[in-house]
């Protein structure tokens, strides 16, 4: 599928091509300062890169909702949160936007930009999501939101009775499985025993859809619809893409022990971020220097952020005691 079937102009094409790049670099700049030491704790969506800006960019960007999981950095960077943003929470910064650095790194949730606040447990916000719906459509209020998990935490009540609830209602949601054929150390084969997740749509009377996480066009194509399906009142739609996860669960986790390195390797020669820029290159939307020139400035955004989030402050040993009990002087 060519990248003329999405429709989209070469400024959005290469909108998102920079977030892709912008996502990887920024991804393998907090693995460095975890292993050097700096930052306690990353985890990571590469090779995930297209799945989520494809999915990303067929949302309202200014409006819809996101309820994203811990891997989907190139969505909130979609959604507006800067390199600048990311780096104060994984350094658990007092300025940190999703926490004030009271929460995991990759725990995203920033009011100003509609991401919604996750939690550790996994796949609680599908039926957070379903609530925003409901509002929606109690309001009136055209947004729609997405919402995404892995396909191991898919599994979990959650997933299930969130979408069961949007299903009935036909709220404005699309729900997402982004398979990277691991749970933590589990390989979908020992996961679940269906051909496809996205066949679990049937149990819930809406559409489902298999897509190639590295094909950015098949990605966008098959969320503009399921986007476009919701805010016309048709109800939720679930979407599986299918890529791989190039690196440990965590930077905790050691993948050695359960994946080989030719395994991992294969995968990274259809690396969805040079497959995108290739054919960027290809349907001539970009050029070699134009490649050089963001990964320029891309790479002084990444650096910038870096020194200023190691040297921002901490948050007073006293803030923790914030936003637990209730505080004299504050608004009812």
């Amino acid at each position: 599928m060519a990248l003329k079937e999405t429709g989209l102009e070469k400024e959005t094409l290469l909108r998102m091509y920079r977030t892709t790049l912008m996502a990887r670099r920024l991804d393998e700049r907090m693995w460095l300062l975890n292993r050097s030491g700096k930052i306690p704790f990353t985890i990571s969506g590469q090779g995930q890169e297209i799945a989520q800006v494809g999915a990303a960019y067929a949302f309202d960007l200014e409006n819809d909702y996101s309820l994203p999981y811990y891997r989907d950095l190139a969505v909130v960077l979609a959604f507006g949160m800067t390199a600048k943003e990311v780096m104060l929470s994984a350094f658990a910064k007092a300025e940190d936007p999703n926490s004030g650095g009271r929460q995991m790194p990759a725990h995203f949730g920033h009011k100003a930009k509609r991401i919604v606040t996750q939690s550790s447990p996994v796949t609680t916000q599908f039926p957070h999501a379903a609530g925003i719906g409901l509002a929606a459509k109690m309001a009136h209020d055209p947004v729609v939101a997405y919402v995404s998990t892995g396909e191991g935490s898919s599994n979990q009540g959650d997933f299930h009775e969130g979408i069961n609830f949007a299903s009935v209602h036909k709220l404005p949601v699309v729900f997402v499985i982004h398979n990277n054929q691991y749970a933590i150390s589990v390989p979908a084969k020992k996961q679940y025993a269906a051909e496809k997740l996205s066949d679990r749509a049937l149990g819930y009377g809406i559409p489902g859809k298999r897509v190639d996480g590295n094909n950015l066009t098949e990605v966008y194509l098959a969320f503009k619809e399921a986007r476009d399906r919701a805010a016309n009142g048709e109800g939720p739609t679930l979407i599986e893409t299918v890529s791989y996860r190039f690196t440990p669960h965590s930077s905790d986790d050691d993948d050695r022990s359960y994946r080989s390195k030719e395994e991992v390797d294969q995968a990274k020669a259809n690396d969805p971020l040079l497959l995108f820029q290739n054919e960027l290159l290809e349907e001539g939307y970009l050029t070699e220097d134009d490649i050089a020139i963001f990964e320029k400035e891309i790479a002084k955004e990444v650096n910038e952020a870096t020194e200023y989030a190691e040297s921002a402050p901490y948050a007073e040993p006293e803030d923790a005691l914030r936003f637990v009990y209730e505080e004299s002087g504050e608004e009812k």
